[in-house]
């Protein structure tokens, strides 16, 4: 073996610092991004604040930022955007994300975000005001770590104490005595193993007095998988009970929650969003336009004027901030183009959604919308990860104008989205008597041209979190 050199051909990507700040932008959502361009504000003397208002396009409405679950008709937002074409960037660029020194009350503008409480947060706030062993302590948060979002524990005792194992060696007695005390948790019923449990510990913690208490638990203990099809009579007759007795029982059970988990956690009324994005109707034409306050980011001509003044190791400093601050500059430019241009192909692609609802979303996926446009798959799902649009519907998340399809009889496609919509539709409607099994809804539906499957209306019913046919009879 003697060393030598040898030549080759190959292709290979790399990744400068200037591309990476480029993705790094894009896939930011509009919160992160006016934090990151603030950092950026105050760390690099050469980038500064222009406080100059531009005009808004025509016809657009503006938009704070907005609770999740609201859906205002109108709000506060601007388009920004830069003219340059050549390859230097603008010195005066509109951030899409916002910036300044925040809210004119000086708030840093993360602070508008606020995070509700998760379920197991909340859980493990109570396990630790409890005075518990440190051995007990760390049962209890296995054991709220295996509690899912509706507040059931579906893990057995066996695979917690299996999971527990490596550290401690503990039984299912053992186990069952710290589940029993998290069990006296608010919200009351939380970590039952099933729907009897559940609404027993919400009954058990009433007080004596509690009128039907009693007649409840017999109704909880003995007859719940038959009560829907019982009826007031019937539950009587069941249980030996007069026809009064029997309603204001079955009045407390209803007035128990079989979900005690939904009560925290998700986003909730208190978690605020700025929109990326704005759509709006103008002249009957939809129109797209960037979110952001009405500041603008700038360069700094006091600092970029003391270049030619500077002494050799200043004026090198100078001359890389300044570089640094053009190159984010023209990032967040490109970033800016780039969202508005998926964000108007996804306007001509889903029209009838933003005009009907869902139950007109078409079927869409990335690649169709990066062909459109000219770009990637992957910057297209940059573009659009953790983005929200404001729209005369309310502010919706960039991926739901996405859907994949199935085949129809007239030859088209129907969204996903669109069939789930159609399924609820007919669920709304049923009888509470006598419910649509999945076999009449796929019927149905492909009686109006959309041929599903019944296993696949299972499953869309199944995600909308809908109960079985025979779970939805309902009491008169």
């Amino acid at each position: 073996m003697k060393p030598r050199l040898q030549t080759s051909l190959g292709q290979q990507l790399v990744l400068t610092p200037q591309l990476r700040q480029a993705l790094h932008l894009l896939q930011l959502s509009s919160l992160e991004l006016e934090n990151e361009i603030t950092i950026a504000v105050e760390s690099n003397p050469l980038l500064d604040w222009d406080e100059s208002v531009g005009e808004a396009p025509e016809g657009m409405p503006e938009a704070p930022a907005v609770p999740e679950a609201a859906a205002p008709e109108e709000a506060p937002e601007r388009e920004h955007g830069g003219d340059d074409d050549g390859w230097e960037p603008p010195d005066s660029w509109s951030t899409s994300g916002g910036g300044g020194t925040g809210d004119e009350d000086g708030l840093d503008p993360m602070d508008r975000l606020v995070h509700a409480e998760s379920l197991h947060d909340h859980l493990s706030w109570q396990l630790h005001l409890t005075r518990l062993s440190p051995r007990d302590q760390r049962i209890g948060a296995t054991l709220i770590d295996a509690i899912d979002d509706d507040g059931y524990l579906r893990e057995s005792l066996d695979n917690i104490a299996e999971a527990l194992r490596p550290d401690i060696n503990v039984g299912t007695a053992e186990i069952g005595t710290v589940l029993h005390q998290i069990q006296r948790f608010d919200p009351l019923g939380v970590g039952a193993r099933d729907l009897r449990e559940c609404l027993f510990l919400q009954l058990e913690a009433l007080s004596k007095d509690t009128p039907g208490k009693a007649e409840a638990l017999r109704i909880v203990n003995e007859v719940l998988e038959r009560l829907p099809k019982l009826g007031v009579d019937g539950l009587a007759a069941e249980l030996g009970l007069s026809v009064e007795t029997a309603a204001t029982g079955l009045h407390l059970v209803r007035s128990l929650d079989p979900r005690p988990g939904s009560q925290l956690g998700g986003m909730g009324a208190d978690t605020y969003i700025t929109p990326d994005c704005v759509i709006w109707r103008h002249n009957g034409m939809w129109r797209a336009g960037l979110a952001g306050s009405h500041t603008r980011l700038t360069i700094h001509r006091g600092y970029e004027g003391m270049i030619q003044h500077a002494n050799g190791s200043d004026a090198a400093y100078l001359r890389g901030r300044l570089q640094e601050a053009r190159w984010l500059l023209k990032h967040l430019e490109a970033r800016g183009e780039t969202l508005l241009k998926v964000v108007r192909c996804l306007i001509r692609q889903q029209s009838g959604y933003l005009e009907f609802g869902e139950q007109a979303l078409r079927p869409l996926t990335l690649r169709e919308v990066a062909a459109e446009v000219g770009l990637h798959e992957s910057t297209v799902s940059r573009a659009i990860a953790r983005k929200y649009a404001l729209t005369p519907r309310g502010t919706l998340p960039l991926r739901s104008f996405f859907a994949s399809g199935i085949g129809t009889e007239g030859g088209g496609e129907a969204s996903s989205t669109a069939i789930q919509s159609m399924i609820k539709r007919l669920i709304d409607a049923e009888n509470p008597r006598k419910p649509l099994s999945d076999a009449k809804l796929a019927d149905t539906l492909k009686a109006s041209g959309v041929p599903v499957a019944r296993r696949t209306v299972a499953k869309y019913r199944e995600a909308m979190n809908i109960p079985a046919s025979h779970e939805r009879v309902r009491m008169a």
